[in-house]
């Protein structure tokens, strides 16, 4: 039977053409690429609850894991806190696979056959993101975007942490920012009476009677098909669709397309809520005596649509001082920081102590390598923290009426008072993911988080946090059950305990 061409062999095709000199050293990387999405894979498949996967059993040799159907798999054991490639082959009864397309294709679950498209395209262009980079970088950049085209693997944890469907070749290497491009945005003039525009939008971003939203050129091409006359340079930031301007505004825009998990628009009533939401969010972070600032929104505006929208919001580096740095959490583990167990307790020590203030207030942040941001001493120093993106927070109206805070009006899907959804929040983004990220293996993580825990108030929180397994969002099941909306649930082996 004829099988239809492979991701991996379509992006060397498209490359052959549009940088062949790349060619040779994008093929050098997909073993590596197919490991690194492989170990993500396995990791979900050994802790999300999938419904085909009847038991797991762990032996002297790794995990077999019954399937409902009599089949079994079959790989290491797996340590769900490990980055990098750790996994080269798991078995689906005696067969192995080092691709995890083509594993995923002969599981032949629901829903398996667009998801393996999905693992293909993360091979390919985690071993394309790979292939372009050159072997030389700034130990210490001084430009915060630099520190964000460090970040080369994307999600540490998701098994399509670089599938970006829906661009071809030489749109990733004109617009993904390991590849370090510098993307001309398009200038689209909008009618004010047309335009929803909350906060202040620049004078330098208006035209008489029409306000100018920026508007990325794969959105432009794509979605609004249509051609824009004037420019804006901007360098992409690890998210792709948030940019840093001249001048150091960063913009965030809508790119209507499916990267990791989510769509990329911006929805109307985050538009309308940016505003109140920005000035709601300084009042607990002012009550963390000086160890977290949010950065503020400036303005936000959209033409109507979540795919016509733009938001404007200060850099992070207008909180750190003169000879401090500041990076995404994500960015740390390009550095030799926390190969040193006493630093990375230190660093636990502080996003715990932010992380579980905020939510004692009210406030459970997504606090994951992107959004999260450190700024370091001279010396290297976590000295506090940095937040950006409100949009997935979730606000307990009855924690910050206990503490006075005035609550503001949000989007309905951000404001619970749900104990285990407001802790699901934030140990799921801030220990399974920013924490666990940077300290690279269960072990580290557990020996840094046993060490900062010591100093930290006994809050019925951080009961929470020691007592149970520890929340992760399910990555692999989310995308096997594209009907079911929002965040589902994984529990992991707590490093606490």
């Amino acid at each position: 039977m004829h099988r239809p061409p492979t991701a991996e062999a379509e992006v060397a095709e498209e490359l052959a053409v549009v940088r062949p000199g790349l060619l040779p050293r994008y093929e050098a990387e997909l073993p590596g690429a197919r490991a690194a999405v492989l170990s993500r894979l396995w990791r979900g498949l050994a802790h999300d609850p999938l419904p085909w996967v009847a038991r797991g059993e762990r032996g002297r040799d790794g995990l077999t894991l019954h399937l409902s159907d009599g089949r079994r798999l079959h790989g290491p054991r797996p340590d769900p806190y490990a980055t990098g490639a750790y996994v080269t082959v798991v078995r689906l009864d005696e067969r192995a696979y080092d691709d995890p397309a083509r594993l995923m294709t002969d599981l032949a679950v629901p829903h398996s056959a667009s998801f393996a498209t999905e693992l293909g395209h993360s091979v390919a262009s985690l071993a394309l993101s790979r292939a372009g980079q050159d072997g030389e970088r700034e130990a210490w950049p001084e430009n915060d975007w630099a520190w964000e085209q460090r970040i080369v693997d994307g999600h540490p944890f998701h098994p399509t942490c670089r599938s970006r469907p829906g661009f071809s070749v030489a749109e990733q290497l004109a617009y993904g920012p390991e590849h370090r491009p510098v993307v001309d945005l398009g200038l689209v003039p909008v009618r004010a009476e047309e335009c929803l525009v909350t906060g202040v939008w620049p004078g330098d971003l208006r035209d008489g009677e029409h306000v100018v939203l920026p508007v990325h050129p794969w959105q432009a091409a794509h979605v609004l098909k249509r051609t824009c006359d004037e420019r804006l340079p901007g360098r992409p930031l690890m998210s792709l669709r948030t940019l840093a301007l001249p001048g150091g505004t960063h913009v965030k825009t809508s790119l209507s397309a499916r990267l990791t998990s989510s769509v990329r628009d911006i929805s109307l009533p985050s538009v309308a809520a940016s505003a109140a939401l920005s000035e709601f969010a300084g009042v607990p972070a002012a009550r963390t005596d000086g160890l977290l600032h949010v950065t503020r929104t400036l303005g936000a505006a959209a033409a109507g649509s979540p795919d016509f929208a733009a938001v404007l919001r200060e850099s992070p580096r207008a909180y750190a001082g003169g000879g401090e740095r500041i990076l995404p959490v994500a960015a740390l583990a390009t550095t030799e920081l926390p190969r040193s167990p006493g630093w990375l307790a230190g660093f636990a020590r502080l996003a715990l102590t932010v992380g579980l203030r905020l939510l004692e207030l009210g406030v459970a942040l997504e606090a994951h390598g992107q959004n999260l941001l450190v700024v370091l001493s001279p010396a290297g120093d976590p000295l506090r923290l940095v937040y950006r993106d409100l949009g997935d927070i979730r606000v307990s109206p009855a924690r910050l009426a206990r503490h006075r805070i005035p609550v503001p009006e949000l989007p309905a899907r951000m404001v619970t008072d749900d104990e285990r959804t407001l802790r699901r929040k934030l140990f799921g983004s801030l220990v399974a993911g920013a924490l666990a990220g940077t300290a690279g293996s269960g072990e580290a993580l557990a020996t840094a988080l046993k060490t900062a825990v010591r100093d930290l108030p006994h809050t019925p929180d951080l009961a929470a946090l020691r007592a149970g397994p520890l929340p992760t969002k399910a990555l692999t099941l989310m995308r096997l059950s594209p009907q079911t909306p929002g965040d589902q649930w994984a529990e992991l082996p707590n490093p606490l305990h």
